[in-house]
């Protein structure tokens, strides 16, 4: 699948300093409404977004970016959000990811490991808000 239209919109900067100053965060959904509320809720945490309709776009994508953390939906067309942390384990430094699922978390957790951050739909802002302060300005 290719990246809808507009998905680096969000990395067009809005001052001078929102790239060099605000940590990257990908948002990787097949759910259009996800993608836009979190994205939403991320950019008033006060990080960058970039946003993907899935892994596929992303690891399309993934050349130009320096994701500081991924925001990724578990069950997806194509390359899950399970194959695409494997994928990404492989790499020096893989940027850590906050899995968000309507399925079974204890699944997500055999995979990715008891400190993974794992939040089931919906999810509150708090969580959200706790897993990036956790992972990302630890």
């Amino acid at each position: 699948m290719r990246a809808r239209a507009g998905a680096y919109a969000d990395l067009a900067p809005k001052s001078p300093q929102v790239l060099v100053s605000s940590p990257l965060v990908c948002i990787i959904d097949d759910d259009h409404s996800v993608r836009l509320a979190t994205g939403s809720l991320v950019r008033s945490l006060g990080y960058a977004v970039a946003t993907f309709d899935s892994a596929d776009a992303f690891l399309a994508a993934r050349s130009g970016l320096q994701p500081t953390c991924i925001i990724c939906d578990v069950q997806m067309p194509g390359l899950s959000g399970i194959d695409l942390y494997d994928r990404l384990a492989t790499e020096p430094a893989p940027p850590p990811i906050v899995f968000i699922t309507a399925f079974s978390q204890e699944r997500v957790r055999q995979r990715a490991g008891d400190s993974a951050c794992i939040l089931g739909k919906p999810f509150a802002a708090e969580a959200l808000a706790d897993c990036l302060e956790r992972l990302v300005r630890h």
